[in-house]
Parts: C-alpha cells; sequence; structure tokens
C-alpha cells in the first residue's frame, strides 16, 4: 500500500516562501516519477510541477516557472517543492502525487497519477 503524506502548508504574504515536504512509503521510491498538483475552490486539478524518477527530467507549470523548485530525494524517499514570491493566486490545496509504473517518464495530467497524498492547505494573502 502506497502512502503520501505531505506537508509545509501555511498561511503568507504575498512574496513569502513556502516549503512543502511529501514523505512516500510502500514502493521503491527511487523508480517512480512524482508531481505535485494543486486545486483551488471551484476549479480543476492541476499539475504544477514534475519530476522524473531519476531526477534528470523536470517540469514546471508556466505560472509557477522561475518561481518554484521541484526536487527528490531517493534516500528519504521524499520529494519537494519549494515556492518562492508567492502570489495570492497560488492559493490551493496542493497534493503530491506518484506514478503508478515505475520508470516512467514524469506525467503532466492528473490521469498519469494513480497515488495521491491528502492534501496541505496553501493560503497567500495579498
Amino acid at each position: 500500500q502506497v502512502q503520501l503524506v505531505e506537508s509545509g502548508g501555511g498561511l503568507v504574504q504575498a512574496g513569502a516562501s513556502l516549503r512543502l515536504s511529501c514523505a512516500a512509503s510502500g514502493r521503491t521510491f527511487s523508480t517512480y516519477s512524482m508531481g505535485w498538483f494543486r486545486q483551488a475552490p471551484g476549479k480543476e486539478r492541476e499539475i504544477v510541477a514534475g519530476i522524473s524518477w531519476s531526477g534528470d527530467s523536470t517540469y514546471y507549470e508556466d505560472s509557477v516557472k522561475g518561481r518554484f523548485t521541484i526536487s527528490r530525494d531517493n534516500v528519504k524517499n521524499t520529494v519537494s517543492l519549494q515556492m518562492n514570491r508567492l502570489k495570492p493566486e497560488d492559493t490551493a490545496v496542493y497534493y503530491c502525487a506518484l506514478r503508478g509504473y515505475p520508470y516512467r517518464e514524469l506525467g503532466y495530467s492528473v490521469r498519469d497519477y494513480v497515488y495521491w497524498g491528502q492534501g496541505t492547505q496553501v493560503t497567500v494573502s495579498s
């Protein structure tokens, strides 16, 4: 059974930084690509960033490029999202997700991921 547990969300002012972490258990973490998604009220869940199983490839949604950085630690079985210069439009519940099959390159949509964390709230005030 795969478990993903996010942490690090909170309430911050615009321009501040937060670091989200996701701890994974139940699979050989280092063989799975990972993603961070977010869902704002009334909107669909969207990908924010992704990282391949090897860590060699990353993806960022256009609105977060240059502000967010995804990374993984295959020893600690964690994936992190460093979020800088936060904006009110970044307010959402953030989820980490794991692809369902090993050695697959990073995915770009919700349907590419099988396992999900419970989510952590990020609120950015103006």
